[in-house]
């Protein structure tokens, strides 16, 4: 596939946030780049290719298909990094990138609580492991930014750090955290996430499944008793997160 960069003059009309991502990408990865980039290059390969509204949706379907990964989603994920950690994108996408990030590392997992006790239908461990350990890895870059982000960000990356525990990164959550806490109160979208969040922290099994099963009464699609522990936190924690990301839109729709 020809991945070559045209000159912007001979593309027709496009979304700006193409532009900033075509930007980005050309200028953070060489070639040969993801199968997935050819949808910023090449105009014949998206169909909507000057239609804002479907752009970001089918972009990131690209990588993470209906939710599922497939054999090419880890090699989307060099390309969602490199818009997460550059600042020419915007916050709400810069935070829509991390949350990709962290469906694509959890898929297994939360398709595992989805349907227990059945198996997944369209599950594919292969491509679910390479692409988990494609965000494992660029997982600590993104986590060096937190004293850059804004809020918003740090909610996404928060998430993310809790799939990949470390003993570095789980003592910082709670001081981290903190101001998130005393600004959101229980029973919030965001203040329930972020307790939530360092209860998941704190690595109590105990306490983790009480709140789990304490949060899923309460407000969310609650997965069998049956399910592990992990594999539940990790379903309700995603719910949480597109509950949030959805609030953040609505609150700054122009971002």
């Amino acid at each position: 596939m020809n991945m070559h960069t045209p000159d912007r003059n001979d593309l027709p009309d496009e979304p700006p946030i193409r532009r900033v991502f075509r930007d980005v990408i050309a200028d953070r990865l060489t070639d040969p780049r993801p199968p997935q980039a050819a949808m910023l290059f090449q105009s014949s390969v998206d169909p909507f290719w000057t239609d804002d509204r479907f752009f970001l949706g089918d972009f990131y379907d690209e990588i993470l298909h209906q939710d599922t990964c497939q054999p090419g989603t880890a090699d989307g994920v060099p390309l969602l990094t490199a818009l997460a950690v550059d600042d020419r994108v915007p916050p709400q996408q810069r935070f829509e990138a991390i949350d990709l990030l962290f469906s694509t590392a959890t898929a297994a997992e939360r398709h595992l609580a989805d349907c227990w006790p059945n198996s997944p239908r369209h599950a594919d461990p292969e491509s679910e492991d390479r692409a988990r350990e494609a965000v494992r890895s660029c997982t600590p870059d993104l986590l060096a930014r937190w004293a850059a982000e804004c809020p918003a960000v740090r909610l996404a990356l928060a998430g993310l750090a809790v799939v990949f525990p470390t003993a570095r990164t789980l003592p910082a959550l709670t001081p981290r955290l903190r101001g998130l806490v005393e600004q959101h109160p229980q029973g919030t979208d965001i203040g329930d996430y972020v307790r939530f969040i360092l209860v998941l922290a704190a690595e109590n099994d105990d306490q983790t499944l009480a709140t789990v099963e304490s949060l899923t009464d309460a407000y969310w699609k609650g997965t069998s008793r049956g399910v592990p522990t992990p594999a539940r936190a990790v379903h309700l924690l995603g719910q949480m997160l597109n509950r949030v990301g959805t609030g953040l839109t609505r609150s700054h729709p122009g971002e």
